[in-house]
């Protein structure tokens, strides 16, 4: 395992390279962000926000959206994949939002995690965005990056998720979060990391045992 002193150079590199990142998913509103990170459930931030441009301009509220029925939500999103469940997820969440919080999307973690489809990761992206509040939302480029960095050691999302907690100073785990998907997505991918590219290579185990069996 590595040392908290080179977990806190690996951090400090982040911040250095990355900075502040935005959502790449396009939203106006925070129910028009509970969609689009539903929908992006094994789907690409790309195809996500190519179907939502279709759809939210006519269907971006809650009441609007039910007026789609299944079979017509469906149609709209099926090029994201699991669209099934999802329209089935989204429609009962419209429902949900509309019976009992005025159409409105909830504040706090507590009340999002009762939504239809709306698990601990769509939450704490939630709240980090839409809210403000510190919160590290574990997606499987997080799950990867921070395991192989050893920044957090987990077979769970939930552990690496505390894991990062507690190496990871709280005004930065919303940035955190953008930074370890955005490398995720873009150098340590998961088939073929680029590690001859990376920046955090002389820090990483991963890339130190690649390096020698190469």
């Amino acid at each position: 395992m590595i040392t908290k002193a080179v977990k806190q150079q690996i951090l400090q590199r982040f911040q250095d390279r990355y900075g502040i990142l935005k959502p790449a998913l396009h939203y106006t509103t925070p129910f028009e962000l509970l969609v689009a990170v539903v929908l992006s459930a094994q789907c690409t931030d790309e195809r996500v926000n190519s179907v939502t441009a279709g759809l939210f301009p006519k269907y971006g509220t809650p009441e609007r959206m039910l007026t789609l029925g299944l079979t017509g939500l469906e149609e709209k999103i099926h090029t994201c994949g699991l669209y099934h469940n999802k329209a089935k997820n989204i429609l009962a969440t419209c429902a949900v939002l509309c019976e009992k919080y005025q159409g409105c999307v909830p504040r706090t973690f507590e009340e999002l995690v009762t939504l239809p489809g709306v698990g601990r990761k769509t939450a704490n992206v939630l709240i980090s965005i839409l809210f403000q509040t510190p919160a590290i939302a574990v997606d499987t480029h997080v799950f990867r990056v921070s395991n192989r960095l050893q920044l957090a050691v987990g077979t769970t999302p939930l552990a690496v998720e505390k894991g990062l907690q507690k190496v990871i100073p709280e005004p930065w785990w919303s940035r955190a979060h953008h930074w370890l998907i955005w490398h995720g997505r873009k150098v340590c991918k998961a088939r073929k990391p680029l590690c001859d590219q990376c920046f955090l290579a002389d820090l990483c185990p991963f890339a130190g045992a690649t390096h020698t069996k190469a």
